[in-house]
């Protein structure tokens, strides 16, 4: 039996379950018609619920149908395929990406009553789940419960909030009056995107070093001209610029040249192998930040060729490491 008729008669099963359990007394006539299906198929759906999942199934001769001789009967199974199983399996990266936010509490009350919702027996048609596949997260940052839900609740409610915010570099919080705009994930880290009352300015902050989020009871409106392309750039990072993006001219050399064609790094870029197979990057952005520590990461794998600012301070950094290391 194919994959494709192995659905069909896994969703027919279903369908004849709770047709039989509705009391209908269904024929196999019936089931002919409604399924489109021969005669022959129909008794062997009836033996495969006999057989497989030991259903009480009677023919009443009277009625014309089946039924089962224990009312409280129905599948106690649940088939899932490896197409099932992968398409769960890719969601799991996803669901790393609200680890350490209140929502992973949530997620795991979610999957606890899917499991409570399970009969006892689970039947699974393939070896594709197995030890040989292993997630590896990026390490995140603890986020409060009671920011992730302010946040959230003060985009929606378009109210001002005052909050508390340590920078990178410093261990003491300062006072922020804040209108939320959009709240923005990359990678798994939270930030929001608004308006910063003292500075005058959209800001851009980081989740995880906020805290004390209190409602001021004063409503904003967003700015009908707010762009938030003109802030962040949605391919490539989350600092808020109000810098013109910025041409950059990345030369990866060819031992890195499939790592870099088998990724869309922007959604505006442009990739070109040169005759040596050196690997040609072009694209434009805002990020400058984001793409000084991408940039970096790859060592001497990367020539810079533009734009100049980006050589230039990737020179800074080269001599301040050299220093740095000196014996």
């Amino acid at each position: 039996m194919t994959e494709r008729e192995d659905k069909f008669k896994l969703h027919r099963m279903i369908l004849i379950d709770k047709w039989i359990r509705s009391g209908a007394y269904p024929s196999i006539q019936q089931m002919m018609d409604e399924y489109g299906v021969s005669r022959r198929t129909v008794l062997r759906d009836m033996e495969f619920l006999r057989d497989r999942y030991n259903a009480p199934l009677e023919c009443d001769r009277v009625r014309g149908g089946y039924y089962y001789s224990d009312p409280t009967f129905m599948i106690q199974n649940v088939l899932l395929t490896e197409g099932d199983l992968f398409t769960v399996s890719t969601l799991m990266p996803l669901m790393e990406q609200y680890k350490n936010t209140p929502l992973e509490s949530s997620f795991k009350n979610i999957m606890a009553k899917i499991a409570e919702m399970l009969p006892d027996k689970v039947t699974v048609d393939t070896s594709f789940l197995n030890d040989d596949v292993t997630f590896i997260p990026d390490p995140l940052p603890k986020i409060e419960e009671e920011v992730f839900n302010g946040i959230f609740k003060a985009v929606k409610l378009r109210e001002t909030i005052s909050f508390g915010y340590k920078s990178v570099g410093s261990d003491e919080f300062k006072q922020k009056a804040f209108d939320s705009y959009r709240v923005l994930c990359q990678k798994g880290n939270w930030y929001v995107l608004g308006y910063e009352h003292g500075a005058a300015d959209t800001r851009t902050f980081a989740l995880s070093r906020m805290s004390g989020i209190n409602f001021t009871g004063e409503h904003f409106e967003v700015p009908k001209d707010f762009d938030i392309a003109q802030h962040v750039d949605l391919s490539f990072g989350i600092w808020n610029n109000r810098e013109e993006p910025t041409e950059y001219e990345l030369l990866f050399t060819k031992n890195m040249a499939n790592y870099i064609l088998e990724r869309t790094w922007h959604k505006e870029q442009t990739v070109e192998r040169t005759e040596s197979g050196d690997i040609l990057l072009k694209f434009k952005t805002n990020q400058r930040q984001q793409v000084f520590s991408w940039v970096l990461g790859f060592g001497d794998a990367v020539t810079v060729l533009k734009p100049e600012a980006l050589r230039e301070e990737l020179r800074r950094e080269g001599e301040k490491l050299s220093r740095k290391y000196e014996k």
